[in-house]
């Protein structure tokens, strides 16, 4: 295993629409194994395919909870059936480090996807784990969580993208 350089704003694959695995082998595992030894060390909750530079459609998620811990949930060729409610969740992305904001999504999705093994899975989730879902998705659909903010919130996170680019570079 090994550790993955994360992609951050405004790097171009982040804006990318994924393409479908095809083939489940060593190789897709791999990078599977990989993401996963990142994703523990950033630390985060989840992580895309194209957030390591992979433009695949692939993500994992781990909410890292003490109870009812599922572990390690990795979802191949994932795709949004269906999504009722609404909640507001402070979100955050390894690929836009030091920024939160607050974003509405479904309370409740339906996912279907494959799994490591290429078993088609079909579920509910609810929560963070709905909320992680909606996020992780949509970067496999070329979308940031502050494409799903309001102009306030985004000129907030401009100026700040703007302030903190300017101070690296002196």
């Amino acid at each position: 295993m090994a550790l993955l350089p994360i992609c951050t704003y405004p790097d171009p694959v982040l804006r990318q629409k994924t393409e479908y695995v095809k083939t489940i082998d060593d190789e897709i595992r791999r990078l599977i194994d990989d993401m996963a030894e990142t994703l523990y060390n950033a630390p985060g909750i989840g992580l895309a395919a194209n957030q390591v530079g992979r433009s695949l459609r692939l993500l994992i998620i781990d909410l890292q909870l003490e109870e009812d811990n599922p572990g390690l949930l990795v979802l191949i060729n994932p795709e949004l059936v269906d999504g009722r409610g609404e909640m507001v969740h402070e979100e955050g992305c390894l690929s836009l480090p030091d920024f939160w904001a607050n974003v509405k999504r479904h309370e409740e999705v339906i996912v279907r996807a494959q799994d490591r093994e290429g078993k088609e899975i079909e579920f509910q989730a609810q929560g963070l784990l709905s909320i992680a879902l909606q996020h992780e998705i949509d970067h496999l659909d070329g979308k940031l969580f502050i494409d799903r903010i309001g102009p306030v919130a985004l000129d907030i996170f401009k100026r700040k993208w703007k302030k903190k680019h300017k101070e690296a570079k002196e």
